[in-house]
């Protein structure tokens, strides 16, 4: 797998760009006048009668990227179809179950790049930040995790007791697993797709995003937090309920600190081996 990032030359093809002695990938995906990278990026966003929505996504995209994945939680306004408009090409995915868990899960399956990015339907994402995402996962990161709250990001998004809540689970995750977060339940975050055999997520519902960041954790994979600026959702209203989801939340963090001993994957142990750490 290559994980390549550099400069494109202007007036030459980086496509037929020689190889001087080394192979390069056969293609590469200009991401500015600048800078051109290798490895395909899958967008995934799960949807939910979010045909109002979905224009802003769109609109906030990168075109370099290679597929957008959208999973389709059976709406009943015009979602798919607003999506193909906004995007000839766009994968879509009839969700099987319920849950934005589910949904991800679901889409993940579905893509075929080696860099998936999460992204929510509801406008409060800017796709203009996942050049940062990208650049953090080929220059060496296996997960490079969103943050409202590192040097850089922020959130018009959040009341006091989400704010408060937050911050407590992301402080008993990182005292109980080790951790380094300084966010834990937001949805923006990319990996390389082979991430998906050392984390096995099996959950439905929002907390999706947490158990995500404990198994990567125990997995021993590398992290890397990306500032990253959560916006208001533009229509409509959140299936976010503070309680009954910080609740699951914790549930999962309590069910993760108990099969925290159980046999991590043969990737993990030859990664924490080639770092001189015990397994």
């Amino acid at each position: 797998m290559s994980s390549i990032v550099r400069p494109a030359v202007p007036g030459q093809d980086p496509f037929d760009a020689p190889s001087k002695g080394r192979s390069i990938p056969s293609r590469y995906r200009p991401v500015s006048s600048h800078l051109a990278i290798s490895p395909p990026v899958s967008v995934v966003i799960p949807a939910m009668n979010e045909a109002e929505n979905l224009p802003y996504v769109f609109k906030t995209l990168p075109d370099w990227i290679h597929e957008v994945v959208l999973v389709d939680g059976n709406s009943t306004d015009d979602t798919v179809q607003v999506a193909r408009d906004l995007w000839p090409g766009v994968v879509v995915v009839p969700q099987r179950g319920k849950g934005k868990g589910d949904a991800l899960i679901s889409g993940f399956e579905a893509c075929s790049g080696e860099i998936i990015v999460m992204v929510d339907a509801d406008g409060s994402a800017d796709g203009a930040e996942i050049v940062s995402y990208v650049s953090a996962l080929v220059g060496g990161a296996d997960f490079a995790k969103g943050s409202r709250f590192a040097n850089g990001g922020g959130t018009d998004d959040m009341t006091m007791i989400r704010k408060l809540g937050n911050r407590v689970l992301t402080s008993v995750v990182n005292a109980k697993f080790g951790a380094r977060y300084t966010d834990l339940c937001y949805g923006y975050n990319a990996f390389w797709r082979r991430c998906l055999d050392d984390i096995a997520l099996d959950c439905a519902g929002f907390e999706v995003e947490t158990l995500m960041n404990i198994r990567v954790v125990k997995a021993g994979l590398k992290v890397q937090e990306i500032p990253s600026h959560e916006y208001n959702r533009i229509h409509g209203t959140s299936n976010l309920r503070a309680v009954r989801d910080g609740l699951r939340v914790l549930k999962v963090i309590l069910h993760e600190r108990g099969a925290r001993r159980t046999q991590r994957s043969p990737r993990a142990i030859a990664l924490n081996a080639s770092r001189g750490e015990v397994s």
